[in-house]
């Protein structure tokens, strides 16, 4: 279930909301242009699944997506713990790409089909955490500032959409905001 965190631009550790109501949680984000859609997870080892298997598993629900949004092309991102230096390396590289604010110049749209990952959304003054768990589908709006966290040991499986080759690049801003904000262990663990 979607967990969302708002908190000031100014004050990381002022909350201003926690709730995994999905109502609440729906609204909130389409207030800002934000959409969070929920789509039942299939049965199948996702992980083990190649990412044919996994694109084919959710075929028709991506061809809705695609129709419905002008998508041209659909992937899968991935990361699965594995005990080797190899995958720390790759894992640790993987999570700092996209740890600092930036936006996008198209919208950026995923399906999470396992695991969880952290969007983190700055929207004029207030930052909104959203952590998206198996079975959510987000699409946040071209320009939006942004940072994504996949955590200290990613494991997750998503299907990103995107309406252009290049539309997906991003454009970092160069503020320091994200480093100020909760990391998804931190606001995951935080829910215990």
């Amino acid at each position: 279930m979607t967990l969302l965190q708002v908190m000031p631009d100014d004050a990381p550790g002022t909350v201003l909301l926690r709730t995994r109501d999905d109502e609440r949680v729906i609204g909130e984000l389409a207030d800002h242009g934000v959409t969070l859609r929920r789509w039942p997870v299939r049965t199948g080892d996702t992980p083990a699944l190649d990412d044919q298997a996994l694109l084919d598993l959710y075929r028709d629900r991506i061809d809705e997506v695609r129709a419905r949004d002008s998508m041209k092309l659909v992937d899968v991102a991935r990361l699965h713990p594995a005990p080797t230096e190899e995958w720390r390396e790759r894992a640790a590289k993987a999570r700092t790409t996209f740890l600092e604010e930036h936006r996008h110049g198209e919208d950026e749209v995923r399906f999470f089909a396992h695991g969880r990952g952290l969007f983190t959304l700055h929207l004029d003054t207030r930052v909104l955490a959203v952590l998206c768990e198996a079975g959510d589908l987000l699409s946040v709006p071209a320009g939006v500032r942004h940072w994504f966290d996949m955590g200290e040991r990613p494991d997750f499986a998503a299907i990103r959409f995107f309406q252009e080759e290049d539309g997906w690049v991003g454009d970092f801003t160069g503020a320091p905001i994200a480093s100020r904000f909760p990391r998804l262990d931190e606001l995951a663990g935080s829910d215990l």
